[in-house]
């Protein structure tokens, strides 16, 4: 029962360095990339033409971002099989785990929050510009 405890032990170990690397993956675009491009976003232009292009940089990288995120997502997933587990020797792997998954969980966020606020400000942007236009169209009006 030892031996086989210590072979799925094992196997886990083996599965955790081929799930690693793409862990790695992620996570290194994640500090090099992604956390980057969504502090450029932090500032929003102040005009409705600027903005609207800004929004549409940010749904290209929404969309690599978004595939970097189930990609990870995805690796974490298969690793769900190690809170089955209480072997000591599987610890250090748990909490490697657990630094991946709060990495991307926190990136993730980070990345709706985002396309939440770009799509809102765009939003008002349109609203304000549409009541502007009202307002030149109505003034126009009066001095006719």
């Amino acid at each position: 029962m030892m031996s086989n405890k210590r072979i799925q032990e094992l196997e886990l170990v083996m599965e955790f360095e081929k799930v690693e690397e793409c862990l790695k993956e992620v996570s290194s675009w994640i500090e090099n990339v992604g956390r980057k491009r969504l502090k450029e976003t932090i500032n929003l232009d102040d005009s409705l033409e600027m903005l609207l292009q800004t929004q549409k940089q940010f749904k290209e990288f929404d969309l690599v971002a978004s595939e970097y995120c189930k990609r990870g997502q995805e690796a974490l997933k298969k690793m769900d099989q190690w809170e089955d587990f209480s072997f000591v020797d599987v610890h250090s792997y748990r909490v490697k785990l657990q630094a991946y998954r709060d990495q991307l969980e926190e990136f993730c966020t980070q990345l709706d929050e985002t396309r939440h606020r770009v799509c809102e400000t765009v939003r008002l942007y349109e609203f304000f510009d549409k009541v502007r236009q009202g307002i030149c169209y109505v003034e126009e009006g009066v001095k006719s």
